[in-house]
């Protein structure tokens, strides 16, 4: 098992309590430590990510620019730029807003039970996506995404759509 592979288990105060291999913890449902990060441009537009169809969970599906789970011994902040490099291909400075706990399972059995930092930063850069993790991307304003959601709920991840509601 190697760090890249684990994630933090926290409680309900994202106090640590171990680690786990990240499909047993998905498998078992174990609350486990995860960010979201959200890149705004100046026209004050989301950068949205389409999850690469090969994804282990909702993949396909639409959410913020990018998220993951910090490993052992990694801050969250750290685990953010950190992704945000190896999924959208770029950088900027980022701020943690708030978090939230959420439980959703999925279709084959996985469950997504995370402690959720939400992270802020902007940048006016074209992302450049890695292709085993991103499908597509696009810039898109709050209101258009919050009427989007409304008529296809079905297209966006849970996370998102919970982030949306609760900071957004």
């Amino acid at each position: 098992m190697t760090a890249n592979n684990c994630v933090i288990l926290v409680d309900e105060q994202d106090r640590e309590i171990g680690t786990m291999e990240k499909l047993q913890a998905h498998q078992e449902g174990k609350l486990h430590r995860a960010f979201s990060v959200f890149i705004f441009n100046d026209d004050n537009e989301l950068l949205l990510q389409q999850r690469a169809h090969s994804k282990y969970h909702s993949g396909g599906l639409w959410a913020n620019t990018c998220c993951s789970h910090p490993t052992p011994n990694e801050t969250t902040i750290e685990a953010a730029n950190r992704r945000l490099i190896e999924e959208m291909g770029m950088s900027c400075d980022l701020e943690i807003k708030t978090a939230f706990v959420y439980k959703t399972p999925f279709d084959n059995g996985l469950i997504e039970h995370e402690y959720d930092y939400i992270l802020i930063g902007n940048s006016n850069q074209q992302p450049v996506i890695n292709s085993l993790e991103v499908e597509n991307y696009k810039w898109q304003s709050l209101n258009a995404i919050k009427a989007d959601l409304i008529s296809h709920p079905e297209l966006y991840t849970s996370w998102f759509k919970i982030a949306i509601e609760m900071y957004f």
